[in-house]
């Protein structure tokens, strides 16, 4: 892999605009494109701000933004890129017109990279005439600060493009995963989910409110899932104890296949969270604005020891 590569990443918001300055951080040439003129006009800036926040100093941030070009048409952004990274909404139609363009312009050898949370790849990628090189990268939000990135291979990937872009990730300072089968959520997010839709069933059911919830997970197995995942404790614990627990405790854990009912209450009563004001729990401005602050210290205290 050539350490220097040509970037080109569709989509300047808040996804786009983190993996364009994590990649130009590590040295790769980057290009950004955006429909939107706000977004294009505005992404230097907050790329700037973004980079301060991390703790760059000023001639390090000017050195980073001399690597990103903002263009006005993916055509563009992408004719001399040897990996394109679409980080546009999670809207299948779009996505998929998006790659349709990106193909007809981007080099044969260019590796076509889709952000998505859930989407499966599969259905972003099956119009492509050259399925082979495409597959789906997953950064989390905020994705300068939050170190996986998951790898998503479709049936059609060659090995040799995964282990491409797993190298080119890493090479970011990035944590690759590589995720062989392409299912709806890929690992994270299918994890992040069951959990989340136990806690609603505890709420929804009566057996505590939303603030216990939060402070049980806070104060209890939160605070080593960041150095001992669920299967390192299983085995720390025993699997024997693990059989013995599950035997007693999954027969009456939350297993419906739709969304909880109160969700969707939650949805219709226009109680959307921070946003609203209103949600699982109610949130003033200042409320909702401390809890992003506390957020983004911890992630950049993260940042700056993952960084030592």
């Amino acid at each position: 892999m050539r350490k220097n590569r040509q970037i080109a990443v569709v989509g300047a918001g808040l996804m786009g605009h983190g993996i364009a300055l994590t990649l130009a951080r590590a040295g790769q040439y980057v290009c950004i494109t955006d429909p939107a003129a706000e977004a294009r006009e505005s992404v230097s800036r907050r790329i700037s701000d973004s980079l301060s926040t991390l703790g760059e100093p000023e001639e390090r941030i000017a050195k980073i933004l001399k690597k990103i070009e903002v263009s006005n048409s993916i055509a563009a952004a992408v004719r001399d890129a040897d990996v394109v990274f679409e980080a546009a909404l999670e809207k299948l139609a779009l996505k998929q017109e998006i790659f349709a363009e990106v193909e007809e312009y981007a080099p044969e050898s260019c590796i076509l990279a889709s952000n998505t949370s859930v989407m499966p790849i599969t259905g972003i990628m099956g119009g492509l005439r050259l399925k082979s090189r495409a597959l789906g990268t997953h950064w989390w939000n905020p994705p300068h600060m939050i170190p996986l990135v998951e790898v998503v291979c479709t049936e059609w990937t060659e090995d040799v493009v995964a282990n491409d872009m797993m190298a080119l990730l890493d090479d970011a300072g990035k944590t690759p995963v590589r995720v062989q089968k392409d299912v709806p959520g890929f690992i994270g997010n299918r994890l992040q989910h069951a959990l989340w839709r136990e806690a609603i069933s505890l709420v929804e059911n009566g057996i505590c409110d939303a603030e216990a919830v939060d402070t049980v997970i806070k104060s209890s197995f939160g605070r080593r899932l960041a150095v001992l995942g669920p299967l390192e404790n299983a085995d720390l614990v025993g699997t024997d104890l693990t059989l013995d627990i599950h035997e007693n405790v999954l027969c009456d854990l939350e297993s419906r296949t739709a969304p909880s009912p109160y969700l969707a209450r939650l949805v219709a009563e226009g109680r959307l969270g921070m946003k609203s004001g209103q949600g699982f729990r109610d949130w003033t401005e200042e409320d909702a604005a401390a809890l992003r602050q506390r957020v983004a210290r911890h992630l950049t205290r993260l940042e700056g020891i993952l960084l030592d």
